[in-house]
């Protein structure tokens, strides 16, 4: 039915509703860009390789990845082409840099951008940080997080983290993971994606540049019964097993960071407990309340002791103490340090975390270090050692002081 000329057309709620509806497949929708013809030099040329569609269209998602990304090297180029839209990329992408201080016992991390994270919202977006973990070891002690990015899926954070402690054997065989999780005030936090990397893949005091996709969480060989928490403690005793069997060591329970010097001016030696690092936990809340200890063996006397203040719930302490112990050099050649950390509780007794003993007596860097102390007066020694799970023969006594 046609109307007369002038006259306003009006369709029913009916018709308007019924109008372009039809069974059959449901097709994507097309982009506005997909209706309007590009020109391009041909594949050829600074624009080329459009490849263009029926008619002389170029749809946008044919467009190289150098145009929509803006890559400007080779390596970046082929970064970019791996990250176009497929499966492998549908959690996002993440660009950090990893730099490895040897001089300073330090690893650097950067994180600085994501890229296209999958939302976790209702709302279509997410509120992104980043978590970092070194593996194998106790999760609670080496974990750094970033600040919580919200409403985005595109979050910039321009944040560094740093490890301390860290030594050549630690970039030999420790993994560092990166996960992106989203936080939720309401319920449990969501994982997002993660990135492993071996230090192994970085050079001393080199910056290394990455910019990766997010993979899924590798699977623990746990029960899916158990919980995270007890699939985390499972996965932690497991690769502590498998590092323990390779390498024949005590367990680690962290490390601490000492300074040795000899002063002949005032005929002794000056101890310095600047700080530990990655401690294991001996709270039920995940942290420890740590101080240190140390003891000039053989102590007939008894009067060798000193002690830091108590630092609450850290397992990164930071202590910058000195203790004096007045003994000529010869004398001291016959003697122990030794240094034990210990986390303060009220009422009972105190919990042993780990301990290092320097001296004539020692092992691998203990000894060097205590060599280099008596060789070397009046020059102050700063240098990281392993805390181990073994206990101190008179120290066991001493565990409520």
């Amino acid at each position: 039915m046609r109307g007369r000329r002038g006259d306003r057309m009006t369709i029913n709620i009916q018709e308007h509703m019924a109008i372009n509806v039809c069974p059959g497949p449901i097709r994507p929708i097309r982009q506005i860009s997909d209706y309007f013809p590009r020109r391009g030099t041909g594949p050829e040329g600074g624009g080329g390789g459009y490849g263009e569609g029926p008619a002389g269209l170029a749809p946008l998602a044919l467009a190289p990845p150098v145009a929509l990304l803006g890559a400007t090297t080779p390596e970046d180029v082929a970064e970019v082409d791996s990250y176009d839209s497929d499966d492998s990329t549908s959690l996002g992408t993440l660009e950090f840099d990893l730099l490895y201080d040897q001089d300073s016992c330090m690893l650097h991390c950067s994180i600085l951008r994501a890229k296209g994270l999958k939302p976790m919202d209702f709302n279509g977006l997410a509120d992104p940080y980043v978590k970092l973990h070194l593996l194998p070891g106790a999760c609670k002690a080496n974990k750094l997080k970033t600040k919580t990015q919200r409403n985005t899926l595109n979050p910039v954070w321009n944040e560094d983290l740093t490890y301390s402690g860290i030594t050549d054997d630690d970039i030999t065989h420790k993994v560092l993971r990166i996960s992106v999780c989203d936080e939720d005030k309401l319920s449990h936090n969501e994982f997002i994606g993660e990135i492993r990397v071996p230090l192994r893949r970085l050079k001393p005091s080199q910056k290394k540049h990455f910019n990766i996709c997010l993979e899924r969480q590798v699977p623990l060989a746990s029960p899916s019964s158990m919980s995270a928490a007890l699939r985390g403690i499972s996965c932690y005793l497991k690769e502590l097993e498998q590092l323990e069997q390779s390498s024949g060591l005590l367990e680690e329970r962290g490390r601490i960071l000492l300074s040795l010097s000899y002063s002949s001016c005032r005929r002794g030696l000056l101890v310095g407990i600047v700080r530990c690092a990655h401690l294991a936990a001996m709270d039920v809340n995940g942290y420890s309340d740590p101080y240190v200890k140390t003891y000039l063996r053989p102590d007939v006397d008894k009067k060798s002791k000193h002690k830091t203040c108590v630092k609450k719930k850290t397992l990164n302490p930071e202590f910058n103490e000195e203790f004096f112990y007045e003994i000529g050099l010869s004398a001291l050649a016959a003697k122990t340090l030794e240094v034990t950390v210990w986390d303060y509780d009220i009422g009972k007794s105190n919990d042993f975390i780990g301990g290092v003993s320097l001296g004539p007596g020692a092992r691998g860097e203990a000894q060097k270090h205590w060599g280099d102390c008596l060789q070397q007066p009046d020059r102050v020694l700063e240098r990281w050692h392993t805390l181990t799970s073994e206990l101190p023969p008179a120290a066991g006594a001493l565990t409520s002081v």
